[in-house]
């Protein structure tokens, strides 16, 4: 049973996750710096077909047009045709609404609501790191910003049409196109990728050092926003931490995807927990 202690704690929770890796040694410096390899159980087992199929691909583009067309038709996200409502049911007819790309559009637009949540919720359940902060910081257990946070990521609105494989999916694509295609300027597919994030909550994230001499270690929640370049970074805080972030932890990344999925075209979705930064005020 926790403690009093433990129950302020959440970075010290931990529960089982499907990559094989514990919660709190994926969260700490030291696999930062010495990352290795994930994978969501039995995803690509599952879905053998995909991955033959994205082997054949000669490009990222080709892949990803693959990847989409195998996601709308093995979790029907095709909008039903009005001849074709006759024939389901209430819940079959708005299933296709549910999908990976509704949810990473809702993250883009408010990191901290329901879609924000079921991605929260995501990862703590496929990589077992606990959330610290949404809508308010989640501290101790529980309280009404912990229910609050319960509800949304459990809420029906995304949870009808089985959206957590759907991100396992999404993010098994993601490490097999780092490794296929890597990003440009890099040859051989890369252990790390050089981020920028911006904030305004800055003293809360800090655990270790100080903003004032620049480097020093930050808790971030368990899946936080980042950007390809300090400009870009600098548009959504007072102070940019530049981090080195490794592949594995990464959800999504600029050209991932086709059309519009995340606000900023320059966003990449990794991971978060704690990691050694060099902070600048913006």
């Amino acid at each position: 049973m926790a403690n009093d202690d433990e129950l302020d704690q959440p970075h010290r929770w931990y529960s089982t996750n499907l990559v094989g890796v514990p919660a709190p040694v994926l969260a700490s410096l030291t696999f930062n710096a010495r990352p290795r390899r994930l994978a969501i159980a039995g995803t690509c087992e599952a879905h053998a077909g995909l991955f033959a199929l994205l082997a054949r691909s000669q490009s990222l583009n080709e892949a990803r047009e693959m990847f989409v067309h195998y996601l709308a038709i093995a979790f029907g996200l095709r909008k039903p045709e009005p001849h074709e409502l006759g024939d389901l049911g209430v819940a079959e007819q708005r299933r296709w609404r549910s999908s990976w790309r509704k949810l990473l559009q809702g993250w883009g637009m408010d990191a901290n609501g329901a879609a924000g949540a079921v991605l929260k919720g995501w990862v703590e359940s496929r990589f077992g790191l606990v959330p610290s902060f949404h809508k308010a910081p989640l501290a101790r257990f529980p309280s009404p910003a912990w229910v609050a946070y319960l509800e949304e990521k459990t809420a029906s609105r995304y949870h009808n049409n089985n959206i957590h494989q759907q991100l396992d999916l999404l993010y098994e694509f993601c490490q097999w196109a780092l490794q296929r295609f890597p990003p440009a300027g890099s040859a051989t597919p890369p252990s790390h990728l050089r981020l920028w994030r911006g904030s305004t909550r800055c003293e809360e994230q800090v655990i270790a050092g100080s903003l004032l001499k620049r480097h020093c270690t930050v808790r971030l929640n368990n899946l936080a926003s980042f950007s390809l370049s300090r400009d870009d970074a600098a548009c959504f805080g007072d102070w940019v931490f530049e981090l080195q972030v490794p592949a594995c932890k990464v959800l999504v990344f600029p050209g991932l995807l086709p059309g519009q999925v995340l606000q900023g075209e320059q966003e990449v979705l990794a991971l978060g927990g704690d990691y050694e930064v060099t902070a600048r005020y913006a």
